[in-house]
């Protein structure tokens, strides 16, 4: 790719169709899930090598828990083993790692394993990888009010000083660059409560490919349709330059 200074600090992926990928190609469904996994792990090490500064992945809904209790046990056990090996992996790479979304309902072990991620790598520099976990966007967005609501009940602030900004550090990716892009495999053309109040000014990108098969090749040529967009941001195009 011949432009590397006009990279998107953050990008969002929305990594769909592990089970059909799995389907083609003749495999279970667990299979499936780990070689979505397993493709995490490279896409998040490339973004790093190449100076991505965000990535965030919707790994699990709180929508996923319909799922059958077969599929959902084999998510959670491919899980586990995937923040055992992600400790070993990724701490290497200097990708700090944060697990956004709610607790409640998580296991106990998995959280243990979480927590111990998100602490072994803190204080890492390179990529923040945010995976998205028991995530719900509108359910993001009443913890954002709930904890606003708290402050003025507490008279930390006063109604007349709620602004985006108020809303925006409550949310779990306080602190962080919207996204710029947003990907979605799998020829899926929705948003499915990713993200609803950041994604208001992103470019989307929709690949064919499903996740498993979508590569670092892919990646780079999602990030050069990026580059050719003029963003305006509800006003003038401004282009991609930050």
């Amino acid at each position: 790719m011949e432009n590397m200074q006009n990279l998107p600090k953050h990008i969002a992926i929305i990594m769909d169709g592990n089970r059909r990928w799995a389907k083609n190609n003749g495999l279970s469904t667990k299979e499936g899930h780990k070689a979505g996994s397993k493709n995490l792990e490279n896409i998040a090490r490339f973004c790093n090598q190449i100076g991505i500064k965000y990535l965030t992945v919707y790994a699990f809904s709180t929508e996923n828990w319909k799922r059958s209790q077969e599929e959902v046990s084999t998510l959670m056990f491919i899980l586990k083993a995937n923040l055992d090996a992600m400790l070993k992996k990724m701490n290497t790479e200097n990708i700090k790692i944060r697990v956004i979304g709610e607790k409640k309902g998580i296991q106990k072990d998995i959280q243990k394993k979480i927590d111990k991620l998100v602490e072994k790598t803190k204080n890492n520099t390179g990529l923040v990888l945010n995976i998205a976990f028991n995530y719900g966007g509108r359910a993001e967005i009443v913890h954002s009010v709930k904890k606003i609501a708290t402050k003025i009940e507490k008279k930390e602030i006063k109604t007349e000083e709620i602004t985006e900004d108020l809303i925006s550090n409550m949310l779990y990716t306080a602190g962080q660059p919207e996204p710029d892009l947003l990907i979605r495999t799998s020829n899926e053309l929705r948003t499915s409560n990713f993200l609803p109040w950041q994604l208001v000014y992103t470019e989307f990108y929709f690949s064919e490919k499903h996740w498993p098969e979508f590569n670092t090749q892919d990646l780079l040529v999602a990030i050069q349709e990026y580059q050719k967009r003029n963003r305006r941001f509800g006003g003038r195009p401004v282009g991609n330059h930050k």
